[in-house]
């Protein structure tokens, strides 16, 4: 998601080069250099206002790449080894804890590469990164919040109209329009006017997005209340599966809401700057530097409400767990019976 990046605003107010003749940009190679370093040196300077804001979005950035990327590691594992969550479900949520993964292991270093030495070398390939997963995982949230709103509502008819081949080609689509829209937000001449239609889809996005949530939360809430209702009247096939499908979507409000909290900040920022223009004063960079680094900090929530939440990923998470606990203990013994001898 192409949200404000406050070094790429505060690098274009800097050189004014939307409003300088294509003859009087032209900067040879030293002088470009020469600036960038005068940036970078300006940023970690202690009588800059921001510099505590610096230090405190490093290294809390480092320690949620750092959790981000061996938590969803260790769930994507788990869920390639679960076999009892359905297909389509499991299509989706692997997606969202892919992009996750990339988050930890591209996005948020190349932030901090950026908050360290601002260039174009780190301000580029970190655009284009946060795009690509951020978009990603924002889409993939959204899937899955209508994969679980068509579960609870269409019962025998779901697993008839939500295949695996049309779960595949969405997620298929998914990730292609983040890999196109990432060089375009930042390579295209015209990037303003595509990052303003991006704006209004994810908007609607986010709309959609509550307004299925709301619908699910209201059909769990009725399915909770008439539970022992049904638990008389169903057969245990039908009522498993109402309680299984319950379950899933209570774990996806929990992902929702989570979701909403990281990302609207920065998403409200984005449009507020877009439709006010307002000026890059120190306040506002520095909010939007936390609300960065909270919308990266969602991939490393993501993997704990899975464990938290779904029954299945938790069993599987602590299976490998227990698994690497075992093999370490082995290698331990191993290696203190070969010292013994």
């Amino acid at each position: 998601m192409y949200f404000i990046s406050s070094h790429a605003s505060s690098y274009n107010q800097l050189f004014n080069l939307s409003k300088i003749k294509p003859s009087h940009a032209q900067l040879s190679p030293s002088s470009l250099r020469a600036l960038f370093q005068s940036l970078s040196c300006t940023m970690w300077n202690e009588t800059d206002p921001l510099y505590s804001t610096y230090i405190v979005n490093c290294v809390f950035n480092a320690f949620s790449a750092y959790t981000a990327i061996m938590l969803n590691i260790l769930t994507i594992h788990a869920m390639r080894k679960t076999s009892s969550l359905p297909k389509p479900l499991k299509t989706l949520l692997l997606s969202l804890a892919v992009s996750d993964l990339g988050v930890g292991l591209l996005a948020q270093p190349l932030y901090i590469a950026e908050m360290v030495n601002f260039t174009y070398f780190t301000n580029t390939p970190f655009n284009v990164a946060q795009v690509i997963f951020t978009i990603a995982s924002f889409l993939s949230v959204v899937a899955i919040s209508v994969d679980r709103f068509l579960a609870v509502h269409l019962h025998l008819r779901y697993q008839e109209l939500v295949t695996y081949d049309r779960v595949s080609v969405a997620v298929i689509s998914i990730w292609t329009l983040s890999a196109l829209y990432g060089p375009m937000s930042s390579f295209l001449s015209s990037k303003q006017l595509v990052y303003v239609i991006m704006l209004v889809i994810l908007g609607f996005c986010f709309i959609i997005t509550g307004i299925v949530n709301c619908r699910i939360y209201f059909t769990v809430r009725h399915h909770t209340n008439q539970i022992q209702v049904q638990r008389l009247v169903a057969q245990n096939s039908t009522m498993e599966r109402v309680e299984r499908n319950r379950k899933s979507a209570v774990s996806t409000l929990y992902v929702f809401l989570v979701f909403l909290v990281c990302y609207l900040p920065n998403y409200c920022a984005s449009v507020a700057r877009t439709l006010w223009n307002i000026s890059l004063n120190t306040a506002w960079m520095g909010l939007s530097f936390y609300a960065l680094t909270l919308m990266f900090f969602n991939s490393s929530l993501n993997p704990v409400i899975y464990c938290w939440k779904m029954r299945h990923i938790r069993h599987a998470v602590i299976h490998v767990l227990r698994n690497i606990y075992d093999i370490s203990k082995t290698k331990i013994d191993s290696t203190a019976a070969i010292r013994v001898s």
